[in-house]
């Protein structure tokens, strides 16, 4: 497995399946991925699909990923700027193995929150 968030360009690898699990929204989800590894996305809501701070934009590896549920979809239409390749990232799970590319949009960074540390770009 390898995914890489971006704008930080930070790419991570491990054997599929293999992540343990700690309560970051659905089990291999991007936003599950993401708090293994200590890359800041957004998830006010603790990854419960209540809210739309951790949209993504899907750039490559979309067909690996589950279908989204209504759920899903219902709360990315309050999302801003939503294309085509949107998700939450407490809901897109990873289904098969392969490389996966996505960003956190440039309006929905926000790296000082939740007493997160400052970092990435601009910070």
């Amino acid at each position: 497995m390898r995914v890489t968030f971006l704008p930080e360009g930070r790419t991570v690898e491990f054997e599929f399946d293999s992540m343990p699990y700690q309560g970051h929204g659905e089990p291999m989800s991007l936003l599950d991925v993401a708090q293994n590894f200590n890359i800041f996305l957004d998830h006010a809501c603790g990854g419960v699909c209540a809210c739309t701070t951790c949209h993504l934009h899907v750039k490559e590896g979309a067909a690996g990923l589950g279908e989204p549920e209504d759920k899903e979809l219902d709360r990315l239409e309050t999302a801003a700027g939503i294309e085509l390749n949107s998700r939450l990232g407490c809901q897109a799970v990873i289904e098969k193995p392969g490389a996966y590319v996505v960003e956190i949009p440039k309006w929905n960074r926000n790296y000082v929150q939740e007493g997160k540390p400052a970092h990435g770009p601009g910070s």
